[in-house]
C-alpha cells in the first residue's frame, strides 16, 4: 500500500510533492523518494526510513522545477535499502517510474530484460516496468506506457516521467489506486486523493486500463491500445481529515473495506492461476518443510487467533502436528524444541513482546523459527530464521481487521506449501485449493458490497448486557475473534465457546435477554453445530448466524442470518468473520464509542 504523487503544472513541485507524500505516508513508510525534471535531465533523491529521512536527504534548497514524482514504499519485494526505493530510472537515466502493487511475472521479466542488455540494479519488481518502458522511448512516453502493460501480470498502478518530454507525466492502473486531480493550470497524479486535496477538489477517478497523459493544460486519457476515452470530472465532498479516511467515517470501517485488496497482495506473486503455491522468499525448501515432525505457534490477540484458525488447515491438508500457544504462557511452561520442530511467531507489528521472547527461546534451544509480519525491518523479521509478510499496509484502527484476514491468507498459503512438500494430498486438490483461495477476494469484495441486516441487527442488540459466542473447528476461532472484537470496541462483556462445550457450564448464562451469535458455514461439522443451535433456542435466547448463502436449515433456526459466499471451508473463515467485524463495528458506533482509538489498548504492546 504504497504512495504515488505525481505534479505537472505552473508552480514549483518540489514543496507540492513533498506536502503530497506527507499526506500519504499512512501508505508507507519504510522507504521514499523523489524525482524532478530539472534543466539538465532528472534529479533523484531516494533515502530509507520514514519521510523525515527524505526530507533531510532533498534538503530546503528551492528547484524550479515544475513536473515531478514522488512514492512513499511499503517494501514487498526487495529489502529496505535505497537501491529499492522508488523512484526507478531506465538504463538512460532519461526516464523514471514509481509504482504500487505487484508484478506477478517480474522474474521472467527480469530474465528476459538482462538477457537483451539492461542493467537492472534493485531487487524490486518494480524496477522492470521502467526497463519496459525504455525499450519503446522512441515512440513517446505515452506510446511506450501503452506497450509496456500488456506485458505486465498482477494488479499495479504507476507513473512515469521523462527528460525527453519534460512537459508531461504519464500514468495507468489495472486493479490498484491512481486517482487524477485537476487543478487551475496545474494536474495531479495520487494513489489517494488527500496527497493533492489542499490544492483541488476536482477529481478524475481512472478505471483499470485507462492510460492518462498529464500536462499542465489537462488530462488526455486513452485506453491501452490508444483509443482516446472520456472520463468525468467530479467535485470531492470531504474535509481532509475525511479524505484521509478516503470518505469512510472511521479508520477502521476503512480498513474492513480495504481486506480485499490486501488479501490480493498478500497472495500476489505466491499463488498462481493455477493454484501453485511459491514461498521461495521464505528460505524454507521443500526438504525442510518434509523433514518438519511438529509446529508451535506462539501470537497474542488478534494473531493468535489467525494461527488457532489456520491450525486446523496445516495438520487437515499437510498432516503436521500444531501446537498453539498464548506467546506470554509459552515460554514460562518450559516447552520442548528440536531441529525439526519449526516454530512460527505471529506479530502483525513485529514488535510484540511475548511473541518476540517466544521466538528467542526457540532459537536458542535450536529450533527454526518464521515470523509472519507485516512490517519489513522490524524486530521480528530481524531475529527470525525465516520470513513471510503479509501486505496489508499500514493499519492504523487499533482493532485489527485487514491484518487478520491477511495473516489467515499467509498461513493458508503456508498450509498448502507444506502439504505439497509432503506430498500427503493429491496435487490436483491443492491445485484446486489454492484457485478457491485465489477467488477469495473478489468473494469478499461481493460479501462487502452486498446489502446487509447487520445495521440493523446491531441497532436492535446495541444495549444488550452480555453476548455469547459459538462455533466449531474454524468457526470457534472466527468466534473468538469475533467476541474479541466486540469487547474491545463496544465493551460489552463477550464470551465465545466451542459450541460442543456449551453444556459443561456455558448454556447457564442462557435466557432471553442473551443472544447467541453463532459461526454456522457449510463445514463438516455443521451438523453438529445444528443441534447445538437447538438447544439454544430451547432456552429462548435469539440466535444470530453467520453462515454460507442458501443454507435453509439455519435459516429456520435463527431470527438473524448474516450471509457470506461460499467457498471451501478450509478459506471461510477470511469471510465469515467479516460480518462479525461490522457487527461490533456498528454496535460500537451506535454506542457513541470511538471505535479507532477504543480505552486502554494500544496498536502495538511493547512491553510484557
Amino acid at each position: 500500500m504504497c504512495g504515488i504523487v505525481g505534479y505537472v503544472g505552473r508552480r514549483p513541485g518540489k514543496p507540492i510533492i513533498l506536502d503530497g507524500l506527507r499526506r500519504l505516508e499512512y501508505r508507507g513508510y519504510d522507504s521514499a523518494g523523489l524525482t524532478l525534471l530539472e534543466a539538465g535531465g532528472l534529479e533523484t533523491v531516494r533515502a530509507v526510513g520514514n519521510l523525515d529521512a527524505l526530507f533531510a536527504a532533498v534538503g530546503d534548497g528551492a528547484s524550479p522545477a515544475t513536473v515531478g514524482l514522488g512514492h512513499t514504499r511499503w517494501a514487498t519485494h526487495g529489502s529496505v535499502r535505497v537501491e529499492n526505493a522508488h523512484p526507478h530510472a531506465d538504463c538512460t537515466g532519461r526516464i523514471s517510474v514509481v509504482l504500487n502493487g505487484i508484478i506477478e511475472n517480474y522474474k521472467e521479466l527480469r530474465a528476459a530484460l538482462t538477457a537483451r542488455g539492461h542493467r537492472l540494479t534493485s531487487e524490486t519488481d518494480a524496477e522492470v516496468v521502467v526497463h519496459l518502458v525504455e525499450e519503446h522511448a522512441g515512440e513517446g512516453l505515452a506510446a511506450a506506457v501503452r506497450a509496456a502493460i500488456p506485458r505486465l501480470e498482477g494488479h499495479f498502478a504507476f507513473c512515469a516521467v521523462s527528460a525527453d518530454e519534460p512537459d508531461l507525466v504519464v500514468g495507468t492502473r489495472r486493479e490498484a489506486p491512481l486517482v487524477v486531480g485537476v487543478g487551475e493550470d496545474e494536474m495531479f497524479f495520487a494513489s489517494a486523493i488527500p496527497a493533492f486535496l489542499s490544492h483541488t477538489r476536482e477529481v478524475i477517478v481512472l478505471e483499470d486500463g485507462d492510460v492518462v497523459t498529464l500536462r499542465a493544460s489537462g488530462a488526455e486519457c486513452t485506453d491501452v491500445a490508444g483509443v482516446s476515452v472520456e472520463r468525468a470530472v467530479s467535485v470531492v465532498p470531504w474535509d481532509q481529515d475525511a479524505a484521509e479516511k478516503a470518505g469512510y467515517d472511521t479508520f477502521m470501517l476503512k480498513e474492513i473495506n480495504e481486506q480485499p485488496a490486501a488479501l490480493r497482495d498478500t497472495l500476489a506473486g505466491r499463488l498462481s492461476e493455477a493454484g501453485d503455491v511459491d514461498l521461495a522468499e521464505t528460505g524454507m525448501g521443500d526438504e525442510m518443510l518434509r523433514r518438519l515432525r511438529r509446529i508451535f505457534i506462539v501470537a497474542c490477540g488478534t494473531s493468535y487467533h489467525a494461527g488457532l484458525i489456520v491450525s486446523y488447515a496445516i495438520e487437515q491438508l499437510a498432516r503436521v502436528p500444531v501446537q498453539i500457544d498464548v506467546a506470554s504462557e509459552f515460554r514460562y511452561r518450559e516447552p520442548v524444541f528440536d531441529p525439526d520442530t519449526l516454530v512460527i511467531g505471529i506479530t502483525q507489528s513485529g514488535e510484540t513482546a511475548d511473541t518476540l521472547a517466544a521466538m528467542r527461546l526457540a532459537r536458542a534451544a535450536g529450533s527454526p523459527v518464521l515470523a509472519l509480519c507485516n512490517i519489513m525491518g522490524s524486530q521480528a523479521t530481524r531475529e527470525a530464521d525465516h520470513v513471510l509478510f503479509t501486505r496489508a499496509g499500514l493499519e492504523i484502527g487499533v482493532a485489527a481487521t485487514k491484518t487478520h484476514t491477511a495473516q489467515v491468507a499467509a498461513l493458508l498459503l503456508l498450509a498448502l506449501r507444506l502439504a505439497w512438500a509432503r506430498g500427503v494430498q493429491p496435487e490436483a486438490e491443492l491445485r484446486r485449493l489454492g484457485h478457491e483461495l485465489r477467488a477469495v477476494p473478489e468473494k469478499l469484495e461481493e460479501l462487502l458490497a452486498r446489502p446487509s441486516a447487520v445495521e440493523e441487527i446491531a441497532a436492535r442488540y446495541r444495549d444488550e448486557r452480555f453476548f455469547l459466542y459459538l462455533g466449531r473447528g474454524m468457526g470457534f476461532a472466527v468466534c473468538l475473534e469475533g467476541a474479541l472484537k466486540l469487547k474491545e470496541i463496544s465493551y460489552i462483556p463477550t464470551e465465545a465457546y466451542a459450541a460442543g462445550e456449551m453444556k459443561h457450564g456455558p448454556i447457564a448464562l442462557l435466557d432471553k435477554e442473551s443472544p447467541v451469535v453463532v459461526v454456522a458455514d457449510d463445514s463438516p461439522v455443521f451438523p453438529k453445530l445444528v443441534s447445538n443451535v437447538e438447544e439454544v433456542r430451547a432456552r429462548g435466547a435469539d440466535v444470530i448466524a453467520v453462515a454460507t448463502d442458501g443454507n435453509e436449515t439455519i435459516r429456520e433456526l435463527s431470527r438473524d442470518v448474516l450471509w457470506v459466499p461460499r467457498t471451501d471451508h478450509h478459506l471461510a473463515p477470511i469471510l465469515t468473520v467479516v460480518p462479525l467485524q461490522l457487527l461490533a463495528y456498528h454496535i460500537a458506533t451506535l454506542k457513541g464509542y470511538n471505535v479507532d482509538q477504543p480505552r486502554n489498548l494500544a496498536k502495538t504492546v511493547t512491553v510484557e
